[in-house]
Order: structure tokens, then C-alpha cells, then sequence
């Protein structure tokens, strides 16, 4: 019998990780009976998916980049439906990505009519651009939701949606062990450790990074005995490695999941480029600053697109400002600084902080079925629909 083919598409990090762990729960639920084909990074090569190009090209941040990149985008747009017809998958899941997954949708829908196209987590259309719900209605057949709240923004567009969870919210710290991140930088049992994670896209290293090293240094200066550890994404590793050498304070540069794992039960605080990583150290139950810059014009457009005064997840599922974000001109050395200090000097702030990213943390559905699994499920339910049972 010839095996199910599921064509997996993803552009980023975190999209990457997400569809690794579909594939397995994919390969979990049908053994030899399915095949990969599609566009990922590392993880996703790892359960079988084999990318005909680097994804970290299609990592942008930012209106100005996305133009200047355009051209690439198209390119690698093609080049992807250009796959799906020589390949001929039963299915195409759609990672995130919004530009680049939206374009090879419109590409497939011409190419391959009746190919059934799957988009696993929405745009944000309950913060901004909520019109993004009906094009993409257009564009697929239906939605892995993410966020319990997201199904009435596209259900009204006329697109199926299923809730299956946040991926984030079931990482597996059972492994970690701090003691050996310690053990790894040399830094005894209570040495504080600032944990800096400066985002998994090139155009947020360019923009972060600079503000985040200017916080360090201010920090080092005030508390030389204070240990700097930096997880590196797989998609920036080797710019993250060059520009963390040049630093005039040490710190340590991670890269691998194990050892990001380790780090975030060992720090004392974290200093953070918002994204799913803010959730993942909130399950880490480390407290933390959050800071993000974008271009100014794409700034400039978003002020006043944006419906929503938080940017954090959690940070939204509470309407307050939990963890504090400081975002564009607000995100520079000495407010970063400053806010680490308050949390460096105080255990019963980071107390406090870390009680509240729980009770957010239940809010956005902690502790329900694994995500993985249940965006499997919703697939194959999909495909079953569409064969008529």
C-alpha cells in the first residue's frame, strides 16, 4: 500500500521545531505508512524532512527587509511548489511564516487544485491586520490553532479551525539539570546567571543584540561576579558566536537544545527578545525582561496597526505587564539594565514575577494534550473528512 505523503512546511525556528514534532507524532500514529517531503531546518531533517535550501535565508524581521527580500522569497516560493507538483504529497501543513507560507499556498491552490493545504498556527489577527483572516481563508482548506481564542476571528472569515495548543507549553524540562550548566561555566552554586536570548532571526540579532550587549556591559560593570550565558538558535549560531566574541565581558555562548535547557533552570534572570522563547523560560520559572526593537518605518506602521498594548503571550493572557517589555527606543542598554537590576537585587520581586507566569501559563492552557499529537489527529481527521470517511 502506498504510504501517505505529507508535504511539511516551515520557514523559521520555531516553525522548524513544530513540524519535527508533527512528523513524529505523524510517524508515532502510522509507523511506515508515511512519508515526508517538504521545506525545514535542522530538526524537521532530522525525522525525515530533507529541504531543498536553507531556511535561515527566509528569516526576515521587519517591512524594509521583507521588500528587500522579496525577490528571494518569490524565488524560494516557487521553488517549494515546484516541489509539491514533482513529489505529488496527499497534504501540505503550512508552518507559521505568514509571507512566505501565504504565497506558496496561492501557488499550490493554482498548481494542485484539490490538494488539501493545511495552515498549522494563524497570523495574529486579534492584535493586528485582522483582515489577514479572510486571505487566508481563501488560501487554505483549514487552521491548527494555537490559541484557544483564535477560532472566532477565522471561523467568521469561513475557514475550519481546530485548537490543538501551544507546542511551547509542553517543552520537557525533565532532563534539564542547572548543576551542569553551572559545572560547564564554572560558576558556583550561588552565582547569579543572567540568561541573554536574543531571538532566532537574523534581522532581531542585528536589532536586539546591540542593546542587549549594552545592558551586560552596564550590569558586568556594577556586578563583575555575574555570569553571562547565551543560547544560540541553530539558525544564527554563527553570528550570534562572532558578535558575543567581540563583547568586552565574558560570556558563554550555548548552542544545542540540551544545554539551552540546562541554562534556563540555572538562570537567575533572563534577558529576552520576545517571541516563544518568553514562554519557554516562563515554564523554566525564570523571571525575565523582555525587549524587542523593529525597523523604524515598520515601527512606524505597526503603532498604528497594532490592537493590543502587550506583545508577550503571557503577558496577554494576563492584560498585564507581568514581565516588562521594552520595546523599540525603550529597548536600550540602561532601561534593560536597570530592570535586570530590580530582579538581580530582589528575590521576592522574581518571586512574585515567576508566581504570575504560572497562573498565565494555566490561563493559556498549560498542562493540556500534547500539541503534537493533537495537531496529528486533526490531519488525519481532516483527510478522513475530505475522503469521505
Amino acid at each position: 500500500m502506498k504510504p501517505l505523503t505529507v508535504m511539511l512546511v516551515a520557514a523559521e525556528a520555531s516553525g522548524d521545531d513544530r513540524g519535527a514534532g508533527l512528523a513524529r507524532a505523524l510517524k508515532a500514529w502510522l509507523g511506515e505508512g508515511v512519508r515526508f517531503v517538504g521545506v525545514g531546518g535542522a530538526r524537521m531533517a532530522a525525522e525525515g524532512v530533507q529541504s531543498p535550501f536553507d531556511i535561515a535565508e527566509l528569516s526576515i524581521l521587519g517591512l524594509w527587509e521583507g521588500l528587500l527580500a522579496y525577490p528571494r522569497v518569490v524565488r524560494r516560493a516557487d521553488q517549494t511548489a515546484a516541489l509539491a507538483v514533482r513529489e505529488r504529497p496527499d497534504v501540505v501543513v503550512l508552518i507559521d511564516s505568514w509571507g512566505f507560507t501565504l504565497r506558496v499556498a496561492q501557488r499550490l491552490r493554482k498548481a494542485m487544485p484539490g490538494l488539501p493545504l493545511i495552515k498549522y498556527v494563524g497570523p495574529q489577527v486579534w492584535a493586528t491586520r485582522p483582515g489577514r483572516a479572510k486571505t487566508l481563508a481563501g488560501a487554505v482548506d483549514h487552521l491548527l490553532s494555537i490559541h484557544a481564542f483564535d477560532a472566532p476571528f477565522f471561523e467568521a472569515a469561513g475557514l475550519p479551525v481546530s485548537f490543538v495548543g501551544n507546542a511551547a507549553l509542553t517543552l520537557d524540562f525533565s532532563k534539564a539539570d542547572p548543576g551542569r550548566l553551572r559545572q560547564r561555566i564554572g560558576a558556583a552554586a550561588d552565582e547569579p546567571i543572567l540568561l541573554v536570548m536574543p531571538g532566532s532571526r537574523p534581522g532581531e540579532i542585528a536589532r536586539v543584540l546591540p542593546a542587549f550587549e549594552a545592558a551586560v556591559n552596564i550590569l558586568k560593570a556594577q556586578r563583575p561576579g555575574l555570569r553571562v550565558v547565551v543560547p544560540a538558535a541553530p539558525t544564527v549560531a554563527d553570528v550570534v558566536k562572532s558578535q558575543v566574541a567581540g563583547w568586552p565581558h565574558r560570556a558563554t555562548v550555548l548552542e544545542g537544545e540540551a544545554a539551552k535547557l540546562d541554562a534556563m533552570k540555572a538562570a537567575t534572570v533572563a534577558l529576552a527578545c520576545s517571541g516563544t522563547v518568553t514562554t519557554e523560560l516562563a515554564l523554566a520559572g525564570v523571571p525575565m525582561v523582555v525587549g524587542y526593537r523593529l525597523g523604524p518605518l515598520t515601527h512606524a506602521i505597526l503603532k498604528r496597526l497594532i490592537r493590543t498594548k502587550y506583545i508577550t503571550l503571557f503577558n496577554i493572557a494576563a492584560q498585564a505587564f507581568i514581565a516588562p517589555e521594552l520595546v523599540q527606543d525603550d529597548c536600550n542598554g540602561p532601561n534593560l539594565a536597570r530592570e535586570l537590576a530590580l530582579r538581580l537585587d530582589d528575590p521576592a520581586l522574581r518571586a512574585r514575577q515567576v508566581a504570575a507566569q504560572n497562573a498565565a501559563l494555566d490561563k493559556m492552557g498549560r498542562g493540556g494534550p500534547d500539541p503534537s499529537e493533537a495537531a496529528a489527529g486533526a490531519v488525519l481527521d481532516i483527510l478522513k473528512t475530505r475522503a469521505g470517511g
